[in-house]
């Protein structure tokens, strides 16, 4: 009887998509084909990969568009206080004011509220977070323009400012302008 203790084969995602991905890629297509009728825009997520890597850098490629992460302590704004507006590397929209930035000590650079109408949140149960109360919510945030992802927000975690939020955000994903917004 051989098979019977035999462990279960564990579920690839990869595989199962490679499998599925004719039906996907159509209705993938097909959706982006209503968006633009429906809108008069394209879909900014309609861009093509070469696109994005023709204008980014291989890390910002990585950090922006594949939801990669730059080692802490290493970006540029980390440990920037210059005054000015941050915005996106992908699009050049403004995401945040200086005067909103602060040192958590994280290891990115912070800041405790973004230019209003300027990211977008989303709840990320990735890397297996689990939403359990408020303080353990970990959400990732995007520019709406691009929708190239910046980094996460963390809540309640009694830092002194007006939101306690933590805006964490790979250094990789902004540009900064030293003009008043």
């Amino acid at each position: 009887m051989s098979g019977q203790n035999a462990a279960p084969k564990e579920f690839n995602p990869l595989e199962f998509l490679s499998k599925q991905s004719n039906n996907l890629k159509a209705k993938y297509q097909q959706n982006l084909e209503n968006y633009e009728r429906n809108t008069g825009h394209k879909n900014p997520l309609a861009s093509e990969k070469k696109e994005w890597r023709a204008v980014l850098s291989p890390e910002q490629f990585r950090v922006l568009r594949e939801k990669g992460t730059e080692r802490p302590g290493t970006g540029k704004y980390n440990k920037h206080y210059e005054t000015g507006v941050y915005t996106c590397a992908g699009c050049d929209a403004p995401l945040y004011k200086s005067a909103t930035k602060f040192d958590s000590g994280c290891g990115w650079p912070a800041f405790f509220d973004a230019i209003p109408g300027a990211i977008d949140r989303h709840d990320d149960f990735s890397f297996g977070m689990v939403r359990c109360t408020l303080t353990q919510k970990r959400t990732e945030i995007t520019c709406r323009n691009c929708k190239g992802h910046l980094g996460h927000v963390f809540y309640g975690e009694g830092f002194p400012t007006p939101t306690d939020e933590r805006h964490c955000v790979n250094s990789v994903s902004l540009s900064f302008h030293d003009e008043k917004l």
